[in-house]
């Protein structure tokens, strides 16, 4: 017979959740190497395998996708059985996805190469749903900062990552495998240890026991709120909309931008080793200083470092204009990139979890999570064209009338936060 829920007392609650953000930040360090040494990689192979550079900004889409398909699946899976069951099924999707990429390879099929990119979407949607579990049992004045570091945690793997190209070359060598599939099988490896981290590590699960302390300190007349979707959520609340709108554009920006950086280098000359480093670097903006601005989301206000990031996004969009045919101009502008996304995304993500009631946060999650990535999915399909036909610069020129867009939405007078959503833990 199941025990009945027991409220956790607050120490209990703290240690409980200093033990979560570790297992997850362990997690995003093994998926963060899998992710990294298949980035940037899977653009060059789409191009090599369709035979046209034309065709590089579908790696991307289909990896952003397939990160919203399953976004809204794995948040619906989260709310029945909790994080430890989803976060794991999604990195063993992101396991098969690497594979099928692999097979793709040595047949040389685009299809089926496609479809394993998209499957391994499911790598960004555990990665971005890890960060809200670190807020499940958060306490309120700390939402920002748990987020930030399980976010931080990916900068391990995911910086390294890049720099395993060539390794990934000569382990392809070796397995007899296309030279850029090399990668892929080392994506596979570290999705995989990710998943037993997540399976073994998240016990108890921080979602339900969130659920099962609301229940017991809930008022005995009080009614349960009922299960609705995250869509629903969306359309009835307005600071959820804007929440949700800012994370979602900064994505779209940074992938569109980040996806064609490899093609843009190395149409330019620069060996893998080169685009491996700038990536690393644009990875490190993206996560490294993810603690100091999850800090300051919980010190100065989510809403005013949100307008942070989006100034250095249109910083790195005004260096690509002016600097595109500089390989040092590129880097830096990857750099302004990361950082820009990484104010912007940890900002929104913690204004995405207080926008709503403890209830319904993880039906909105699912939804923020599959917006965030159908915009990153749009701006990855109309990059290649884009950069096809008007070039790098003016890639960044269209790009500047999106972060025009988040940095006036976010300008725009805040509504006051509801009780529910400012004070419930």
């Amino acid at each position: 017979m199941a025990r009945a829920p027991v409220a956790a007392t607050a120490p209990d609650r703290r240690r409980l959740q200093g033990r979560v953000v570790r297992v997850l930040a362990a997690g995003q360090v093994l998926g963060g190497l899998g992710t990294g040494a298949a980035l940037g990689l899977g653009a060059l192979l789409v191009a090599e395998v369709a035979g046209s550079p034309a065709w590089s900004g579908m790696s991307a889409t289909m990896g952003t996708l397939g990160a919203a398909v399953l976004s809204v699946p794995l948040a619906r899976l989260a709310l029945r059985r909790g994080r430890r069951v989803s976060l794991t099924t999604g990195a063993v999707v992101a396991v098969l996805g690497s594979l099928v990429v692999v097979g793709a390879s040595v047949a040389g099929a685009l299809v089926p190469l496609l479809l394993g990119v998209l499957l391994l979407g499911a790598a960004t949607s555990l990665n971005l749903q890890a960060r809200f579990a670190a807020t499940d049992l958060a306490a309120p004045a700390t939402r920002a900062r748990d987020l930030s570091l399980v976010v931080w945690a990916t900068t391990v793997g995911a910086v390294v990552g890049p720099n395993l190209y060539e390794p990934g070359e000569s382990l392809a060598g070796a397995l007899g495998l296309p030279a850029l599939a090399g990668g892929f099988v080392i994506a596979a490896v570290a999705q995989a240890a990710g998943a037993v981290v997540y399976l073994v590590g998240l016990r108890p699960d921080p979602l339900l026991t969130a659920a099962a302390d609301d229940a017991v300190r809930a008022p005995a007349d009080a009614v349960p709120a009922r299960p609705v979707g995250g869509l629903r959520v969306l359309r009835a609340t307005a600071a959820a909309r804007r929440a949700v709108l800012t994370v979602a554009l900064s994505h779209a920006v940074m992938v569109a931008l980040m996806s064609m950086t490899p093609v843009h280098l190395t149409g330019h000359g620069a060996t893998l080793t080169a685009v491996g480093l700038t990536i690393s670097l644009h990875v490190a903006g993206m996560f490294a200083l993810s603690p100091v601005f999850g800090h300051l989301a919980d010190r100065w206000g989510r809403r005013q470092v949100v307008l942070v990031g989006q100034a250095m996004l249109l910083a790195s969009l005004l260096v690509v204009l002016v600097g595109s045919e500089s390989h040092v101009a590129v880097v830096v502008a990857l750099v302004l990139l990361g950082l820009g996304w990484s104010a912007s995304t940890v900002a929104g993500s913690a204004l995405v979890v207080t926008a709503v009631e403890p209830a319904r946060r993880p039906a909105l999650q699912g939804v923020s999570d599959a917006l965030m990535s159908l915009a990153g999915a749009v701006g990855g399909a109309l990059a290649g064209p884009v950069l096809a036909a008007v070039g790098f610069p003016g890639l960044a020129a269209a790009l500047v009338v999106l972060v025009a867009v988040t940095t006036a939405v976010q300008l725009r007078p805040a509504a006051a936060p509801t009780p529910s959503a400012s004070t419930v833990g």
